[in-house]
């Protein structure tokens, strides 16, 4: 499937891409300071990101970490439970 014409021909045409890219930045110095203070925002959002992940797993630490046990939570009776006076039924032999 790799070595299909179309598949050759999409490997080129992302080498020429990444080639064309490669000289326009070359030739334009102020579109290569752009991109690289692009790439300092986008790191800067990703570290505060990661200290907010890091602090909410801090957080579930400390909770799973805990020494006061859970309550127990409350056991329901199953089936139903008849309030006031029980019908009587009889049986018929």
């Amino acid at each position: 499937m790799l070595n299909s014409p179309k598949a050759i021909e999409m490997s080129v045409f992302v080498v020429r891409a990444f080639i064309k890219m490669r000289e326009t930045l070359a030739n334009n110095k102020a579109l290569a300071l752009k991109l690289a203070e692009l790439e300092k925002k986008l790191t800067e959002r990703l570290n505060i990101h990661e200290r907010a992940i890091v602090y909410v797993l801090g957080e579930i630490r400390k909770l799973m970490a805990s020494e006061e046990p859970s309550p127990e939570p409350s056991k329901r009776k199953i089936g139903f439970e008849v309030k006031g006076k029980a019908a009587v039924y009889k049986v018929k032999r």
